[in-house]
């Protein structure tokens, strides 16, 4: 039980901490004198570390164990958090980088974690701790800016959120003498490099690289598409809540549903298929912004516990998963780096939200051919 626990303490620091600071961004630019540009950069940084740090998550573990990999991980979040809440916008934007890192690692680690000590339970416990992430990210989404009003300052608020991965780091302590680092290291490093050759690895990869990149263009850009059709500020801001608690939703459905199931082709696809139908019915039919804001999300949010479910069931071991989710993450977060801002920059040079959420139609399409293809009830080969 303490593991399970530590497990989704861990789950709540890798996204709050990236996605807390979203609500003031308005008022660190203002602060700081930043440009839209630069601004924008503190939530891209993260992801270019995600993508820079994946692949290098699973050698880490295989040196040092996943335990420890994981402990380093919940110290290089803290660090980056005392960081950015200094009073400088280098240091800002450093511990913005820092996090990413931090994150990175956990990130990929915790599936070969669950596949290595949980193997029958896979799909319910990456449930639960994608259910975790989700609502304590909109936690923190909804404390931040009354912190920061509150007479703490917005330093402050931010430097609150080291609350998350301190307790973390408390109930992980126990996991630190707990090391498999023997039975890691004798794993192949063929699967570091293999992986790559693998046409099942590549189908969860884009599976879930396609959601990243929808993903983060939706929730950077959904108040702008809504205030475009008419919305107010307040209605854009509350319907992005309702988007983030909508992704956290599947956690409570879907591993109720997959482990009925013999293969995950029917589901993966449907879940797509909302994305798709979602990020369509935002251009065509704006006035029911609600409806497809609740399915996107929810849709998203089945796709990404799908995603990280196959990587526990399509690896044959702990190291490969860990492997697998290097490189799914990699070039994922490498895909949802560049998205939002090319979006942006599609929507400056075409006046209008119809050619990035017609893009994101077409890429959820994609992304149900890649989920059927993956969710096919067989393992990546061991080379």
């Amino acid at each position: 039980m303490l593991l399970i626990a530590g497990i989704l303490m861990i789950a709540t620091t890798l996204r709050v901490t990236f996605t807390g600071a979203a609500p003031l961004l308005d008022t660190i630019r203002h602060d700081y004198g930043l440009t839209t540009a630069q601004t924008g950069l503190l939530t891209t940084l993260p992801l270019l570390a995600f993508a820079l740090i994946s692949p290098l998550a699973a050698g880490t573990a295989r040196r040092i164990g996943m335990e420890r990999s994981l402990f380093l991980a919940l110290l290089i979040i803290c660090v980056g958090i005392g960081l950015r809440s200094l009073p400088s916008s280098t240091f800002l934007f450093t511990g913005t980088a820092v996090i990413g890192c931090g994150i990175a690692l956990g990130n990929v680690l915790l599936p070969g974690l669950i596949k290595r000590d949980f193997p029958r339970q896979v799909a319910k416990l990456t449930g639960a701790y994608s259910l975790t992430m989700g609502a304590a990210a909109a936690l923190g989404s909804a404390l931040i800016v009354p912190l920061a009003l509150s007479g703490a300052g917005w330093h402050n608020a931010l430097l609150m959120l080291m609350v998350f991965p301190a307790l973390a780091l408390l109930l992980w302590l126990p996991q630190w003498r707990q090391t498999h680092a023997a039975s890691l290291s004798g794993a192949r490093a063929l699967h570091n490099r293999g992986i790559w050759k693998s046409s099942l690895a590549w189908q969860v990869t884009l599976f879930l690289g396609i959601n990243s990149l929808i993903y983060y263009v939706i929730i950077g850009w959904l108040p702008a598409i809504l205030l475009s059709h008419g919305y107010s500020e307040t209605q854009a801001g509350s319907m992005h809540g309702l988007l983030q608690l909508a992704t956290a939703a599947p956690g409570l459905a879907v591993p109720l549903i997959l482990h009925r199931m013999k293969d995950q082709r029917s589901i993966a696809g449907l879940a797509a298929m909302m994305c798709a139908v979602s990020a369509a019915g935002l251009w065509l039919v704006p006035g029911q912004a609600v409806l497809w804001t609740l399915i996107f999300g929810f849709g998203s949010g089945a796709t990404m516990i799908l995603g990280l479910t196959f990587i526990g069931l399509r690896a044959n071991s702990a190291h490969q998963a860990a492997a697998l989710s290097g490189m799914a993450q990699s070039v994922g977060y490498l895909l949802a780096a560049c998205g939002p801002p090319l979006m942006g920059k599609i929507h400056d040079t075409a006046g209008d939200w119809r050619i990035p959420l017609i893009f994101c139609a077409i890429a959820a399409v994609i992304m149900a051919v890649c989920g059927m293809l993956a969710g096919r009830d067989r393992e990546i080969a061991q080379g």
